[in-house]
């Protein structure tokens, strides 16, 4: 199993940040609360970017560092690339504003 680095700092996030790029097929182990989560990467994840460590229904909150960071838009299996592909928003959006 490649040793490739992440950040992950809680079980109940549902993606890890890459901390290098990670080439498609490969395991990674991520670590949190004193446990070892293997996810088989699915597609190219360049540094700094997310993916989900665990299967995140659509409409589901996407968690990072214990905070809601979005919704999915879309179902994403584990292993895959998290971004505004697959992930929209729920802070800051100036094209939401109420009326």
């Amino acid at each position: 199993m490649s040793e490739y680095k992440t950040l992950y700092l809680s079980k109940k996030d549902s993606v890890a940040v890459a901390l290098s790029d990670i080439p498609p097929n490969t395991s990674v182990v991520v670590k949190a609360d004193q446990e070892d989560i293997t996810v088989t990467i699915l597609e190219p994840i360049r540094f700094g970017h997310k993916f989900a460590v665990k299967a995140i229904d659509q409409g589901a909150d996407i968690i990072k560092y214990g905070e809601v960071i979005g919704a999915a838009s879309v179902h994403i299996p584990a292993g895959t690339h998290v971004h505004v592909h697959n992930l929209e928003g729920k802070r800051g959006r100036g094209d939401k504003i109420a009326e």
